[in-house]
């Protein structure tokens, strides 16, 4: 399913809107240690032409990966997708261990930032929070063993087909639900 001769070398960023380019900035910084890295303002969209003044941040998201923001202050003000959950719509974030994870959480909840989780999703575990747009955030990390990973691989284009016939979620992996969750094992949290 490949283009042919073609190959994607990574996420160059990922772009959201913010209510404060100078607040978002500032809390990523606090928060997250997210490093600010460019600014870039305009008057006009530079692909269309239209006049459309916004600040354009980009913040170090590690590894290479670039999180970026526009405020746009002549826009309506931002809302979000009210046809879709708050849920489904998130940015997850890779974090090295759960040690980690769980300092995150004690950091973020000293700060007055309130936390879900750590939810235990068998093959990551995951804390979920909101920015001060209202983008909400996940801090996760990887939890799944090789056998865990290669079961699931078997089973991918089985899942989605199924899915895409049923719209019923299809039952080849249901031992990632036969495990404690968080709330069952205290030694997940």
């Amino acid at each position: 399913m490949s283009a042919p001769n073609l190959s994607l070398s990574g996420v160059h960023h990922v772009a959201y809107r913010c209510k404060d380019a100078k607040e978002t900035v500032e809390w990523y910084g606090k928060h997250l240690g997210m490093d600010f890295i460019l600014a870039i303002a305009e008057d006009k969209v530079p692909s269309t032409g239209e006049p459309d003044p916004y600040m354009h941040v980009f913040l170090d998201a590690g590894n290479g990966n670039i999180l970026a923001f526009f405020e746009l202050p002549t826009q309506p003000d931002m809302g979000r997708d009210e046809n879709t959950p708050i849920w489904v719509q998130h940015l997850a974030i890779k974090v090295s261990s759960m040690s980690d994870l769980l300092d995150y959480k004690v950091q973020l909840e000293a700060a007055g930032v309130e936390v879900l989780g750590p939810v235990n999703h068998t093959i990551f575990q995951s804390i979920y929070f909101f920015d001060p747009n209202g983008h909400r955030l996940e801090l996760t990390v990887n939890t799944a063993t090789d056998d865990m990973n290669n079961k699931l691989d078997s089973v991918k284009w089985e899942m989605l087909n199924e899915w895409a016939e049923t719209k019923k979620a299809p039952k080849h992996a249901q031992w990632m639900h036969n495990t404690p969750t968080a709330t069952e094992d205290s030694s997940a949290v």
